[in-house]
């Protein structure tokens, strides 16, 4: 039996070049770095205002099919399309987020592609990396802080304890603090209140962070959030607390974004991290305007499924951020559509061109819904060893039906030159299939047609449905001058529906609405739909227990 390396094997044995150097190859000079080390940095303030008159590259978006524990593989593919691109002689650069620390302890792993497309330095990457994640994280709970502090002292703002709105973060998976008691212990700690904790990728300054386009637009969005309201039902914001300052300060050097590389030296921006199945799920605009300023292709990814990260990235990203995508690359792969038609796991290395075929209701879906947004699709069927050319003949003719063009990528076993038919067939749509962008609802809608537009559109569902007290929410944000907000869906990644164990392509569903929260900095309403949580939980063996540092000071188990 041939002994494949792990991830980390591959990634620990890489060739790296001195981060200046790959910066110099897309015309970073060594001084506007800030080095992190000699194979990561940032790049600084006074570069990326030099940027802003040059021509803008092409926009390519990388997403998926509905994830399953078989593995899809959009971070792998997304780096290994843009080795292929670069071998191809083409500029290019990739754009992807940061990992949160909470799925590497816990069950998903990491963020940093795998096999033979990877970027580098993969363990600083998945854990501390520049500390962006801790930086968001002070700067949130500074705020908490601030709030607790001003009721404790004299409340001149007259903050209701009961209606704050606004909650702490960690960057850990760690259910026991979803709900808590603060302030217990007695007059000098505080006022005795319920809240609880989200994950950090969820914060609201998360999602700040990675729609801000400049240090003024970042403070001038914190300065927005809301955060509670008064006895009297009037809303109180981080402006009224004097705290956009500070926590813009906390947020100064981490806001500049981080430049690292490809195990074939290819640059590499990976900056911000929002989850996609509770935030919208895409990397910072900071980092993708920066990567289209530099190269003449960005190829960028967006969280789990098209359902979820690349329907927010089209409708709230690329709208506030003034984005056109020129390409989707929607990424598929045998076991996951296995899966779908009905397999079990410990079946899917068995050939089974039927189920591949039954599976492909979901890819069909997926195609279809990218169909909405007016941008050039082609799938990419990622490589597994134990696929048989039967199973994607059965795909190749599924997408056939609709028009799609499928090519088979082998990326993660050999790298760039894997990709190279992808890369040519991506180069080929964007030269000849012009994009007609558009978003899937105008700002003029209710936010509840929004959200009824999404589920009905996206999500197969017939309707949505919600209590009484949900359905004044969404009044009363309407009322509050909030309409004109985009939606960002919460709910689980792993079907079209909010049950996680319906595969495929579900139609007839109903998507419960469980609780709807405003977030005026981000500019936008997160929509809460059935059991999802804003805080994860670690799986009964979590991957923490198989991480741990050898003789050698290195680390091992990390995937």
């Amino acid at each position: 039996m041939v002994n494949v390396p792990s991830d980390l094997e591959i990634a620990q044995a890489a060739n790296k070049l001195d981060i200046a150097e790959v910066a110099s190859n897309i015309g970073i000079p060594a001084d506007a770095l800030i080095p992190y080390g000699h194979d990561k940095a940032k790049i600084g303030y006074d570069f990326l205002a030099s940027l802003e008159d040059k021509a803008d590259g092409k926009l390519i978006l990388v997403t998926a099919i509905s994830p399953t524990p078989a593995g899809e593989g959009k971070t792998t593919t997304t780096v290994g399309l843009g080795d292929g691109l670069c071998m191809l002689g083409k500029n290019a650069i990739i754009c992807l987020r940061e990992p949160s620390l909470g799925p590497c302890f816990g069950m998903k792993g990491g963020a940093a592609g795998g096999g033979y497309a990877q970027v580098v330095p993969m363990t600083d990457i998945n854990l501390h990396f520049t500390g962006d994640f801790h930086a968001i994280g002070a700067a949130h709970n500074l705020l908490s802080a601030m709030i607790d502090n001003h009721i404790h002292w004299d409340n001149q703002l007259d903050i209701d304890p009961r209606r704050i709105t606004w909650r702490r973060v960690v960057d850990m998976n760690d259910r026991a603090l979803r709900d808590i008691t603060c302030g217990l212990g007695g007059p000098f700690n505080g006022v005795p209140r319920q809240s609880g904790y989200d994950i950090t990728v969820a914060s609201e300054v998360m999602a700040i962070f990675c729609l801000a386009t400049s240090l003024d637009d970042l403070k001038n969005r914190i300065g927005n959030i809301v955060i509670g309201y008064t006895r009297n039902k009037q809303p109180v914001t981080v402006r009224n607390l004097k705290t956009q300052g500070a926590m813009t300060a906390l947020l100064r050097d981490a806001f500049q974004p981080n430049l690292v590389q490809t195990l074939e030296n290819n640059p590499a921006l990976m900056h911000g991290g929002p989850f996609a199945n509770i935030a919208h799920g895409c990397n910072s605009v900071m980092a993708t305007k920066t990567g289209l300023k530099l190269a003449d292709y960005v190829v960028t990814e967006a969280g789990f499924g098209a359902d979820l990260g690349a329907e927010k990235f089209m409708n709230i990203k690329c709208r506030k951020a003034g984005l056109r995508p020129d390409a989707v690359v929607l990424v598929a792969t045998t076991k996951a559509l296995k899966m779908h038609g009905g397999i079990a796991k410990d079946k899917l290395s068995e050939e089974n061109a039927g189920a591949v075929r039954s599976g492909c209701q979901n890819l069909g879906r997926h195609i279809r819904n990218m169909g909405h947004f007016g941008v050039p699709v082609t799938v990419a069927i990622n490589h597994f060893v134990t696929d048989t050319a039967a199973e994607h003949t059965v795909i190749q003719e599924f997408c056939a039906e609709f028009n799609v063009e499928c090519t088979v990528s082998s990326h993660w076993e050999h790298g760039g030159k894997g990709a190279l038919a992808l890369a040519k067939r991506v180069v080929h749509m964007i030269e000849h299939q012009h994009t007609q962008f558009r978003t899937l609802y105008d700002d003029d809608m209710s936010l509840w047609d929004k959200t009824r537009h999404i589920a009905r559109t996206i999500y197969g569902a017939d309707d949505i449905n919600a209590d009484k007290k949900v359905r004044a929410q969404f009044v009363e944000f309407e009322k509050a001058g909030y309409g004109h907000f985009p939606i960002c869906m919460a709910k689980t990644q792993y079907s079209f529906s909010t049950d996680p164990h319906l595969l495929g392509a579900p139609t007839g569903h109903n998507v419960p609405i469980r609780e709807i929260r405003l977030a005026t900095g981000a500019e936008f309403v997160v929509v809460i739909c059935g059991d999802v949580m804003t805080m994860p939980g670690l799986p009964r063996k979590p991957a923490a227990e198989g991480i741990d540092v050898n003789k050698e000071r290195r680390i091992e188990g990390l995937f």
